[in-house]
């Protein structure tokens, strides 16, 4: 699972008369430099929360339904359930971690183009009756293993198909096969998922996605299938403009294939959108090495400013994991430091401790130089801290400390 591990037991911090997250992070800082000056995590459930109106102002007709791989925080994940909103899981840990959350199995969809028996198995045995499929394999061993599932048949997008290296989700041609398949199988088809990238650009990508899952249920109508769920997956990259946008883009498409007469339920997979601004990343800095020599290995002149490289106590291996998958990770501030036009910015890189030619967090990036025991400050990173499985023990993990204000309380 992907996510800050904490305790069984958090606490949350009641943040009243005025405090402020920063002064939330001072605090930590300053206890940090009195003991072992390990990173840690400030989480504002404020963020997720706010976030949470705003998606239901925004798009009150689509029901949010969470990809738990986005990030496992146990809070995360009652504050969501608490919310109502639904969740989207993709292995046994994760359907677990949800249904000890006493999320009802009817709020669960396992997706996964590919999964294991034992999980289907144990989707059937736990109540959990909403699967993603894409293929003829997949439907099988649905078939054999959970015969009640209702099935969302996974649709590839061209927007997605030009993004990704591997297409996921089958094409409108091989729909009906897949149709008549699961009615030859007796397995019941309730709908259509897909994935517009977040960052695909292109207004004209949910018109064709919209299209096609349209052309679905009417193929789906006429062998017998009664379709009552819509998904539009998870393009979201959690600002307002962005979520406006897609909104502009798909409500008069929702209105004109899926009127609200229809009975079809719209739902949509926002994760990043949920978690990215509600969780900031502290590091210390425990090394640095200054480069005096260009590209060609020439000396640098005394006029010409030299780079610097800082290793911090957290990296690709821990909290940055994401870098590994893509994801960028913007260049923090420092703790304690405003930058002024009189105070000069050299040309860095920030590394993990690991010397590993894969810890590069930030390639490039001006900063002021900072000394061994600086502090820097990453935000929005609620949906970097791993991309799968920790590779790291739970007491490697950076600590979470969950805050939340009187105002959002």
């Amino acid at each position: 699972m992907k996510g800050f591990v904490d305790a069984p037991n958090y606490f949350i911090e009641l943040l009243a008369g005025g405090t402020t997250l920063e002064d939330v992070i001072d605090n930590h800082v300053y206890e940090q430099n009195l003991a072992e000056k390990n990173a840690f995590v400030v989480a504002d459930l404020g963020a997720l929360m706010r976030q949470h109106v705003l998606w239901k102002t925004t798009m009150p007709l689509v029901r949010p339904f969470y990809p738990v791989s986005c990030n496992s925080s146990p809070v995360v994940i009652e504050v969501l359930s608490a919310l109502g909103v639904g969740f989207v899981c993709a292995n046994k840990a994760e359907t677990t971690l949800v249904l000890n959350h006493d999320v009802p199995p009817e709020n669960i969809i396992l997706s996964g183009v590919c999964k294991q028996l034992s999980l289907i198995k144990h989707a059937a045995k736990t109540g959990i009756n909403y699967l993603v499929c894409e293929n003829e394999t997949e439907l099988r061993k649905i078939a054999r293993a959970h015969p009640e599932a209702k099935l969302l048949l996974q649709v590839s997008t061209d927007a997605q198909v030009e993004e990704a290296s591997v297409t996921i989700g089958c094409s409108l041609k091989s729909c009906r096969h897949l149709l008549e398949m699961a009615k030859e199988l007796s397995v019941n088809v309730v709908g259509v998922t897909f994935q517009v990238p977040a960052s695909c650009r292109d207004p004209q990508a949910y018109t064709h996605a919209l299209s096609d899952a349209r052309c679905i249920f009417d193929m789906a109508k006429e062998l017998g299938f009664d379709m009552k769920i819509l998904d539009i997956g998870g393009g979201f990259s959690g600002s307002e403009f962005q979520l406006k946008q897609v909104h502009s883009i798909v409500r008069p498409l929702l209105e004109a294939y899926f009127p609200s007469v229809s009975g079809v339920s719209v739902i949509a997979e926002p994760g990043n959108f949920f978690v990215f601004s509600s969780f900031t990343l502290a590091v210390n800095v425990i090394g640095k090495k200054g480069i005096y020599r260009d590209l060609h290995g020439d000396e640098l002149t005394p006029n010409d400013a030299p780079e610097f490289v800082y290793y911090m106590n957290d990296g690709v291996y821990g909290s940055f994991m994401g870098k590994l998958f893509g994801n960028v990770i913007t260049t923090p501030s420092v703790h304690k430091m405003s930058l002024t036009l009189n105070k000069p910015v050299f040309s860095s890189s920030l590394w993990g401790p690991s010397c590993d030619p894969l810890e590069q967090v930030v390639e490039h990036c001006l900063l002021p130089e900072l000394a061994v025991g600086d502090w820097l400050i990453f935000s929005n990173m609620g949906a970097s801290g791993q991309e799968g499985p920790a590779t790291l023990s739970d007491t490697d993990q950076p600590p979470v400390y969950y805050t939340i204000s009187t105002d959002d309380w």
